[in-house]
């Protein structure tokens, strides 16, 4: 069974950073070779694609947070981390993580709040 924490979230000023951290309990095998994503919710709002990172560490964002959020993993401690730079009040959000093999497994969600 695979059980997925985040942690990290937080309130934040504009133009500052946090990292968010997802830790994977279970098989460190599963994780491995899971491909790794980070999503986010607004009130209201469908969950949207932030970052992911395959198994081969290729990574992909979304529009919005490319040149400003890192994805990275550490397969040594089945966490994966999105490093949060530049933030702004539109990057308010829960923030989850997903973990793909065979199937999706999430977490419960962080809150990160941007605002001065």
């Amino acid at each position: 069974q695979v059980q997925i924490v985040e942690s990290g979230g937080g309130l934040v000023q504009p133009g500052g950073s946090l990292r968010l951290s997802c830790a994977a309990s279970g098989s460190r095998f599963i994780f491995n070779f899971a491909h790794m994503g980070w999503y986010r919710q607004t009130p209201g709002n469908q969950r949207e694609f932030v970052a992911s990172i395959s198994s081969r560490r290729e990574t992909n964002y979304t529009d919005s947070v490319k040149g400003r959020f890192t994805i990275s993993r550490d397969n040594s401690k089945n966490t994966v981390y999105l490093q949060m730079n530049s933030l702004q009040p539109e990057d308010t959000a829960v923030y989850y993580c997903k973990l793909h093999w065979e199937r999706d497994y999430w977490g419960q969600g962080t809150q990160v709040t941007v605002s001065s």
